[in-house]
């Protein structure tokens, strides 16, 4: 894959399969019956915040494709981006909160990783996903507020 054609893939694969996750689990009756902790923004908020944690993942997994496909920086990129994938429908369709929660924690523990890893060979990766680790500690954090309060 040319280096021209792989950063619009990259980023039409995580910006349009985060938006479809997006239309296709969005918060229903059941989330606005749930009871929420004080903390819990206000539903418009998320979609700027994944629109930009969007831009970055995909930038720094097309960073990571031009250097290396198949290391372990790749494969970490990977994991995090089906772990990331997988909760909406886990937590929204499938209304499970404690199972999405491991899920989220598994998420953030990859992206850790991900920073732990990278910092050693590539630094602004490693910088760029700390926004990333850090809005997934909130949302991790909102998650066991729903579990516990439901």
């Amino acid at each position: 894959m040319t280096k021209t054609l792989s950063l619009p893939l990259f980023l039409f694969a995580v910006m349009g399969g985060g938006l479809a996750i997006g239309i296709l689990t969005a918060p229903g009756e059941w989330y606005a019956t749930l009871q929420k902790p004080t903390f819990n923004p206000p539903n418009w908020i998320f979609g700027p915040v994944w629109t930009v944690l969007y831009l970055i993942i995909a930038y720094v997994g097309w960073r990571l494709w031009q250097r290396d496909p198949h290391g372990l920086m790749m494969r970490l990129w990977f994991a995090q981006m089906i772990l990331n994938f997988l909760w909406s429908p886990v937590f929204f369709a499938a209304q499970k909160p404690g199972i999405a929660l491991l899920n989220i924690s598994l998420l953030f523990l990859t992206i850790a990783l991900f920073i732990g890893v990278s910092w050693r060979f590539d630094r602004q990766a490693a910088l760029l996903f700390a926004p990333y680790v850090l809005w997934l500690g909130f949302a991790l954090t909102l998650n066991a507020a729903i579990v516990y309060l439901n």
